[in-house]
């Protein structure tokens, strides 16, 4: 048995409490029927803890930062941050080192950009948003290098607003990173990808470059890592490339995991229409589970891969042409998933 095989037959029996948040099976309505609500004696006190919660929740924004985790990746981390009207600009200051972030941090991650480092954002009508750096910018690690243009490129990037990043610093337009050089493209986006596994790649100029979420993190604390990796060039099904590269596996060199295993097959080839793809899988698809249920690591890690690509906004999952599912909360698949709002929103 592969490496990667027994990880996965390992996670698939443990407990998550990985939380993602949003619509479809990511939902409120999935949460109610996962965790019922107790039954709570009607008293002054809980009355005004329920509303000092709501009063709380009204003062603060759920904001995804990419940090980086123990073993080096860059992960979103949602976090309740002070409601503010300069979001950008707030979610890019809580990524500075022994800045306001400190409190926040879950277990083993850490900010990534230079301590006292200062800053502006200025987003255009086109989508383009304008960082400019103080100079202690500079003031990193050669190693976080790639991880900084990561973590600033994904974090502004999932405000509806911005479709792209460009970098200053001191005023001057950055076209390389100020310590180990790194080319800056004009205009960095999730295009330019995120946690890069070159692995196998002999000939990269003939592969192109796809997103997918696998696992990280340990039993009771497990999160969403995406990771870039190379496909043929002559792959020309985006969806049926992102499919096979979560069948195939995270690197066994990694510390990450997936949920698919080896023999799940797509039986045709994926349908979309309207912003949604239906998938139709072989039975393998359900993995070790020893009555016919998806796992919902498997389901997460499968929508938010496919919604990275342009124009998926939704994802149908059928086995052998049927389309009556369950996940493994016992959850019946009855309409398309769709993305979560916030992605990792677990406190670790």
């Amino acid at each position: 048995m592969s490496n990667n095989k027994a990880k996965i037959i390992g996670l698939t029996v443990l407990t998550s409490t990985v939380l993602l948040s949003g619509c479809g099976l990511f939902g409120t309505e999935t949460q109610k029927k996962i965790d019922p609500p107790k039954t709570v004696v009607e008293n002054k006190t809980s009355k005004e803890t329920t509303a000092a919660k709501k009063e709380n929740a009204e003062n603060v924004v759920k904001t995804e930062l990419y940090l980086i985790d123990k073993n080096g990746y860059v992960v979103p981390q949602t976090l309740a941050l002070p409601k503010t009207s300069s979001v950008a600009k707030q979610a890019l200051e809580y990524l500075v080192a022994n800045g306001p972030v400190s409190e926040l941090l879950p277990n083993d991650f850490r900010a990534v950009l230079p301590e006292d480092t200062e800053l502006s954002v200025d987003i255009n009508k086109e989508g383009v948003a304008t960082v400019n750096f103080s100079k202690e910018f500079k003031n990193y690690q050669p190693e976080d290098e790639m991880k900084i243009l990561q973590s600033v490129t994904w974090t502004l990037t999932q405000f509806n607003n911005v479709k792209s990043v460009k970098l200053k610093m001191n005023g001057h337009d950055l076209t390389e990173m100020p310590v180990n050089g790194t080319p800056i493209s004009e205009n960095l986006s999730r295009a330019t990808g995120i946690n890069y596994d070159t692995t196998d790649v002999v000939d990269i100029t003939n592969t192109k470059p796809v997103t997918v979420y696998y696992i990280g993190g340990e039993e009771g604390s497990y999160y969403y890592v995406p990771v870039t990796r190379r496909v043929s060039a002559s792959e020309t099904n985006n969806i049926v490339a992102v499919v096979n590269e979560l069948i195939k596996g995270p690197s066994e060199k990694s510390n990450l995991v997936s949920e698919f295993m080896p023999d799940v097959k797509l039986l045709e080839a994926p349908k979309y229409e309207d912003g949604k793809v239906t998938l139709n899988f072989n039975e393998n698809i359900y993995g070790s589970f020893e009555e016919k249920v998806i796992s919902q690591h498997l389901l997460d890690a499968l929508v938010l891969s496919l919604t990275e690509q342009t124009g998926v906004e939704k994802v149908a999952v059928q086995v052998k042409g049927k389309a009556e599912l369950k996940n493994d909360k016992g959850k019946k698949l009855t309409e398309p998933v769709t993305r979560p709002e916030k992605v990792n929103t677990g406190s670790f």
